[in-house]
């Protein structure tokens, strides 16, 4: 590893170089000791959510034909698939983690970025940091690394990446692993400048997804992470990448964000290692695009606030941020009409509908019989959104749910803050529940509790054999 530095010269060294060389200046030099407590706390969190997760996707349709799909490409390798017996090759073991951990939607987002940094990070960790034998205190300054500048280059974008049609969680994660990738490798600064402008070429993510529900977007972290992979061992190669990746005249901002609504992009390096985007990430009590995770929330409320039956309800409003229709109400008909449970996490009327019907909105309103239920797609045709002007999108994902009765009655409920966000943390003891939730679908309870403590006591492990080994099954 190479020298380290102390974060206030990182700090100051963005102002006087590229934006490039200071991320790499930072993803290097980074120390574990300058890393606050609460910090390390929170990532330990973070990165057993997404093995979790991973965990519960193994079971659906996508996470299968995935594995299958890499297994049919280059064969087995060494690297473990969450939830399974199987190892890959190193690159395709990334795609499969980040695919698994994304898929089910499910995973955290920074919520000023709209970025789910955690989903390309953590499969760098489990494969990069098994090749490079790395003990847990560098396995979670890698993954910091990774989350922090997927965080803060997605933030600088200001909601840009959505407006142009761009899955921020695609594009930046790539930049983002790259990092973490080079961290865990022992790069050079000047090494990872060149990695960081070569993935500039393969950092991709496009939405269309959204318009028929599409699988895409599931694999474009783990496409970030894989792409980390090959960045990175063309840059320790001698392979040149641009020095500009970032702010050059066809760099990231400049292509990827425009002109129309601009970037910032010393926000990708404003006090760097001296605040902590990781503080901000939010984790996800929902199955569902985090957009929605509010409504649900204000559903939940309404239900058990006041007495109403379902057949009394004459219409629904969702009042919702402008930046955040194009994804969860648009095109409103096939927003009504969900085709898949893909679709279905990006439908606010579904996930209104879905609530206030069956009082819960887990993996299982996603399955064949939530899907068909007639009572909800009642109430989806009664569901309409209006813009919400005084919505704190993106720093916040708030919502609020109006039930208009036909006995007159009009009941609202506002929630200003999406539950896991920095207003509303879920506790500890709600994020090992919800990982427990998922693990279950693929092992014991004992087998679960075994995961747990190797993530939440990584930092006292010299290698990480035993994460390693609980993640894969017998």
């Amino acid at each position: 590893m190479n020298a380290p530095a102390h974060p206030q010269a990182l700090a100051a060294a963005a102002t006087s170089t590229t934006l490039s060389s200071a991320l790499a200046q930072f993803a290097s030099g980074l120390r574990y000791e300058d890393i606050p407590a609460k910090v390390i706390e929170r990532a330990k969190l973070h990165v057993l959510d997404c093995i979790g997760i991973g965990f519960a996707s193994t079971g659906f349709e996508f996470g299968q034909r995935t594995i299958n799909a890499l297994l049919g490409l280059a064969g087995e390798g060494p690297y473990p698939v969450l939830g399974t017996a199987l190892g890959l090759p190193l690159r395709d073991a990334m795609l499969a983690n980040g695919t698994l951990i994304h898929g089910l939607d499910f995973d955290d987002t920074h919520s000023g970025a709209v970025v789910h940094a955690s989903a390309s990070a953590v499969p760098v960790v489990l494969g990069v940091g098994q090749r490079e034998r790395a003990s847990g205190r560098e396995a979670l300054a890698a993954y910091l690394v990774g989350v922090e500048a997927s965080s803060r280059i997605g933030q600088a974008a200001k909601n840009g990446f959505h407006l142009r049609g761009f899955h921020p969680t695609g594009v930046v994660g790539a930049f983002g692993a790259t990092l973490a990738t080079g961290r865990l490798s022992g790069m050079s600064p000047a090494q990872l400048a060149h990695a960081q402008g070569i993935v500039l070429s393969m950092a991709c993510g496009s939405l269309e997804f959204l318009e028929d529900g599409a699988w895409t977007k599931r694999m474009h972290p783990g496409w970030a992470a894989s792409s980390a992979a090959t960045a990175c061992a063309l840059a320790r190669s001698g392979f040149v990448g641009p020095s500009r990746a970032y702010e050059g005249r066809f760099g990231l901002f400049n292509a990827f964000v425009g002109t129309q609504h601009p970037a910032e992009p010393a926000m990708s390096v404003a006090a760097l290692g001296e605040t902590w985007e990781m503080l901000n990430v939010a984790m996800k009590p929902y199955p569902a695009c985090h957009f929605n995770h509010a409504f649900a929330d204000a559903a939940l409320e309404l239900r058990r606030r006041h007495a109403f039956a379902l057949e009394d309800i004459e219409s629904i409003t969702a009042r919702i941020g402008a930046g955040q229709t194009q994804v969860v109400c648009e095109p409103e008909a096939s927003k009504r009409l969900p085709k898949s449970a893909y679709e279905a996490q990006f439908s606010v009327h579904y996930t209104i509908a879905t609530t206030l019907v069956r009082g819960c909105f887990t993996l299982a309103e996603l399955e064949e019989d939530a899907l068909a239920d007639p009572r909800t797609f009642a109430l989806t045709q009664k569901t309409r959104y209006e813009v919400d002007p005084d919505s704190a999108f993106p720093r916040y994902y708030s919502g609020e749910v109006v039930l208009r009765l036909k006995d007159g009655r009009e009941l609202r409920h506002r929630e200003p803050h999406n539950r896991g966000s920095d207003a509303r943390p879920l506790t500890a003891d709600e994020i090992v529940t919800k990982f427990h939730g998922n693990a279950s679908r693929v092992m014991s309870r004992s087998r679960a509790e075994r995961v747990a403590e190797a993530v939440l006591t990584l930092e006292r492990a010299s290698s990480l054999d035993a994460l390693l080994a609980s993640v894969r099954l017998n």
